[in-house]
């Protein structure tokens, strides 16, 4: 079947579906997924689907995750379960344990309240618009593409569940194995935003031989993310200042992000982390090109710093998919986002903060200097953002973009301005020489915006 329909992104966003769970993503949903999943990957091909699904600690995840089982069983698929895990690991596994699709329910770096569900094909990559144009049809109950409902399994046709817990420990054997540095004697902050990495990281970690001291590793349903994790650094910053640790690494809910705090308690986030790599990665001959990618909301300072050592930055919108996207068509091995989203193609095809941090480490000790040390050469323009609330994000952007050019001609700056693909937010940001007129430009963005609104 060939399905060739524009992407509508109903309930898909930019990172899969997301929503309030039990209010805009529910078990239904999930089981709907599931069932469109199994047939596709299954009977449609004319096989037997074997779909992968790993959590984060929300206390919907586990509704979410068994409606999906149920969806994929029912549909005469087998389904694995891979329980609390990062994002990168169901990618990881999908690809190298042959399944034919993966699941990861999660809503990233959200509060408790949220929920989402990430879709990936075989080869561990963000699943097709097809497909997910497919599943929408399905939830708003278009049967058309199917020929009708789709059938339930029977007999002996009916699929299972499997524990799979071993696919994470395999993907956590993957990162111990991908560092050439052993860790004895540094110590070292981890903060798992009690989340997907809240165990995994310390068990890497430790296992290279670093003395570590973890904060957000006590997830309890409803505080991931709580003040802790990439979202929150100034709890890591106090870590590593307090205890006199060479380092941190701070994750968020489900590990696809790493932001990183050096010795003085400065933040390294994904712009830094980006220089430091690349950097990095040309001096040992394996920077494709010279080249990476960065998005829109990179640092310009970054593509400048970068280009006085070489190196040359592919620019893409906002998301992860289109990073990986960018990758694949330039032959760039490195690329990521400001939020701490990296991305080493050699390694996984999609971003990762445990092995971000390790590659972060090998940087360190490859090369016996601090991390900080690392940003010789790094001059950041200044750059602010700020999020504005919003009930409808169509409403808010009404003339706002027009503005925002209107204010970078009048005050020579770079403005960004975006619905967010994952929350009631308008995302803002401001980047010039100067750091007071980004902020005024973001004031004024603010107030026209939320005018916009009516004040919502």
């Amino acid at each position: 079947m060939s399905f060739r329909e524009v992407f509508t992104s109903k309930y898909f966003g930019t990172d899969g579906f997301r929503g309030e769970a039990g209010v805009t993503i529910t078990a239904v949903h999930a089981f709907k997924c599931g069932r469109v999943l199994g047939w596709y990957f299954g009977l449609n091909m004319g096989k037997r689907c074997r779909a992968v699904i790993g959590k984060d600690t929300r206390l919907s995840s586990y509704s979410l995750e068994y409606a999906l089982a149920a969806g994929v069983t029912c549909s005469g698929g087998d389904a694995y379960i891979l329980h609390v895990t990062t994002t990168p690991s169901v990618s990881y596994i999908t690809r190298c344990d042959g399944f034919d699709c993966g699941v990861m329910i999660s809503a990233s770096h959200n509060g408790y309240r949220d929920n989402g569900i990430k879709l990936f094909n075989s080869q561990g990559e963000k699943l097709s618009g097809g497909v997910i144009t497919l599943i929408e049809k399905y939830l708003d109950g278009d049967l058309q593409p199917f020929g009708g409902e789709i059938p339930l399994a029977s007999g002996r046709s009916v699929g299972r569940t499997v524990d799979y817990i071993s696919g994470r420990n395999r993907y956590t054997g993957h990162l111990i194995s991908l560092s050439t540095c052993s860790y004895k004697g540094y110590n070292i902050g981890l903060d798992g935003a009690n989340g997907s990495a809240f165990n995994i990281a310390r068990s890497v970690f430790d296992a290279l031989g670093a003395k570590t001291i973890s904060i957000g590793c006590e997830p309890d349903g409803t505080n991931i993310n709580g003040g802790v994790g990439s979202t929150h650094i100034e709890a890591l910053q106090r870590l590593v200042l307090e205890n006199s640790l060479d380092l941190g690494f701070a994750f968020d809910g489900d590990a696809d992000r790493c932001i990183a705090v050096d010795p003085r308690g400065g933040v390294i986030t994904g712009d830094e982390i980006l220089y430091i790599c690349a950097v990095f990665l040309k001096s040992r001959g394996e920077l494709p090109g010279d080249r990476i990618v960065c998005t829109t909301l990179s640092n310009g300072g970054l593509i400048k710093s970068l280009k006085s050592r070489g190196i040359t930055c592919e620019i893409c919108d906002v998301g992860d998919g289109n990073v990986c996207a960018a990758m694949r068509r330039t032959g760039a091995s490195l690329g990521g986002e400001r939020s701490g989203h990296i991305v080493f193609s050699k390694y996984e095809s999609t971003g990762d903060g445990l092995l971000t941090a390790i590659m972060l480490m090998e940087a360190v000790i490859s090369q016996n200097c601090t991390l900080y040390s690392l940003l010789k050469g790094y001059k950041p323009l200044a750059q602010i953002n700020c999020n504005v609330p919003c009930r409808d994000k169509t409403l808010a952007m009404r003339g706002a973009r027009e503005f925002a050019e209107e204010l970078e001609k009048k005050l020579s700056l770079r403005i960004v301005v975006r619905p967010s693909g994952t929350e009631r937010l308008i995302r803002i940001m401001a980047e010039g020489e100067n750091a007071e007129d980004c902020a005024s430009a973001l004031k004024i963005l603010n107030e026209k915006i939320l005018s916009n609104c009516n004040g919502y």
